[in-house]
């Protein structure tokens, strides 16, 4: 007897799906949003709207799943103190938010760039009457009152790229935009500390020479309050307040064979940083994912030792055995609330006449260089399993696309932010993916 394996064609086509709810917030220049979605001890899901206006700052918003109900919160350029200013607005936050003591902490990026070489920059040329971008801020917002606390901003008018919090501690770490400084944010005395430039000039830095692309995920060791980050080079890099600076993982790295090859001084991918990375309690190590390659792995700061686990790509992409559409990998990884359950939302080929849909060869940006669908993976850690739960559509058969952000509910549904129609234009707003446990019963 044969067994005919199916194509990647066929699996894409024969899938089970699932079917995302888009929501319209209210905000008709949505732009794409990284990261900045989380669900809260309320209950409710706090996310970030982005702007690429010159006029119009990123907005910030919560939704109720009880009410089914999204709320207006606040203008990120208003929190900051900065509408008045006439200067390049916060037009985004590009982390999660962290929630401690009863509070939400995140951090405020720019969203408008100027094409400097063909690729985007930090404006240097803002449009007349408009002052330089100011640089990010450092916020809080209370649960429980629904104040904002603006505590710190970022030096050099740099915006806030990535960004993690010791809560036993309460000290912020970041890296910034373009340039890539290791930022200390001490919350009990509010001193905020600048250890230097972490990957060359980051991606201020001329293409070929000193260009690297920055970090976008950092944890901390809960045992010590060490923060661990990685670059392009594949360092894993750490740092502990009261260091004098940063210093490197000297036994452990990400040059793996399995990641890739890469030149960290080129553009339009990740090289061999991690793209996304949580510390585990329990276990007491860190799981990532190696964005481009989608493969999983665990990394043991005590042993300082690297563990591939799994390709956590979607079933088409295995079959397929080519990289996913978006340059630098997917930010939507995130353990579950049963602490053994990781989320993933990443890319799955698209076929048309039994022929892989393919897109540009390479852009010098993170963007998706062509078309693809979504898919739900979960990974359980304690039995390794790997579950494709299928390709997401909107009830119009319509694609979720530029998805990089993920946080689940406490009814274990799945949020992200994801572009969709509305009213004759593309915006990105709210989506809710129901749960893949609950249709297995």
């Amino acid at each position: 007897m044969i067994t005919l394996t199916k194509t990647a064609a066929e699996m894409a086509d024969t899938q089970p799906h699932l079917t995302a709810t888009p929501y319209y917030s209210g905000f008709p220049l949505a732009h794409d949003t990284y990261n900045a979605i989380t669900a809260a001890s309320d209950g409710n899901i706090y996310y970030v709207l982005c702007s690429e206006s010159y006029e119009t700052g990123g907005q910030m918003y919560r939704y109720d799943p009880l009410t089914d109900q999204t709320h207006f919160l606040a203008d990120l350029t208003e929190i900051c103190g900065e509408q008045h200013l006439n200067a390049i607005p916060q037009g985004k936050s590009h982390v999660r938010f962290y929630e401690h003591e009863g509070k939400l902490y995140f951090a405020t990026h720019l969203g408008v760039y100027e094409m400097i070489d063909g690729m985007e920059r930090l404006p240097v040329n803002p449009p007349l009457g408009y002052q330089h971008y100011p640089g990010g801020h450092f916020i809080s917002y209370n649960l429980a009152t629904g104040k904002f606390e603006d505590l710190a901003l970022a030096p050099e008018g740099e915006g806030i790229l990535t960004m993690t919090i010791d809560k036993a501690r309460d000290h912020i770490f970041a890296l910034t935009w373009p340039l890539g400084y290791l930022l200390d944010l001490d919350l009990k005395t509010g001193s905020l500390k600048n250890l230097g430039l972490t990957c060359g000039k980051g991606e201020g830095g001329i293409v070929g020479d000193d260009y690297r692309v920055i970090c976008r995920s950092m944890f901390v060791d809960s045992r010590s309050g060490k923060v661990y980050f990685s670059n392009s080079e594949g360092d894993i890099l750490g740092y502990r307040p009261g260091m004098p600076t940063f210093e490197l993982v000297e036994q452990a790295n990400l040059r793996l064979d399995y990641f890739g090859q890469y030149d960290p001084t080129r553009p339009g991918s990740m090289g061999y940083n991690w793209r996304k990375i949580f510390w585990h309690e329990e276990e007491l190590v860190a799981y990532g994912v190696h964005g481009n390659s989608g493969y999983l792995f665990r990394f043991d700061p005590d042993k300082q030792e690297i563990t591939v686990l799994d390709r956590i790509t979607s079933l088409p992409s295995k079959k397929s055995g080519m990289y996913d559409q978006f340059s630098y990998g997917y930010l939507g990884f995130q353990l579950g609330p049963d602490k053994e359950t990781i989320y993933y939302l990443t890319g799955g080929p698209i076929y048309e006449n039994g022929l892989r849909v393919k897109g540009a060869e390479q852009i010098a940006k993170g963007a998706a260089k062509g078309l693809e669908n979504l898919h739900l993976i979960t990974y359980h850690i304690p039995t390794a399993r790997y579950q494709d739960h299928g390709p997401i559509f909107y009830p119009d058969g319509s694609r979720p696309t530029y998805v990089n952000a993920l946080t689940i509910g406490h009814d274990g549904s799945v949020y992200s932010l994801a572009r969709f129609m509305h009213e004759g234009s593309e915006i990105q707003d709210l989506i809710r993916i129901p749960s893949p446990f609950a249709q297995q019963h």
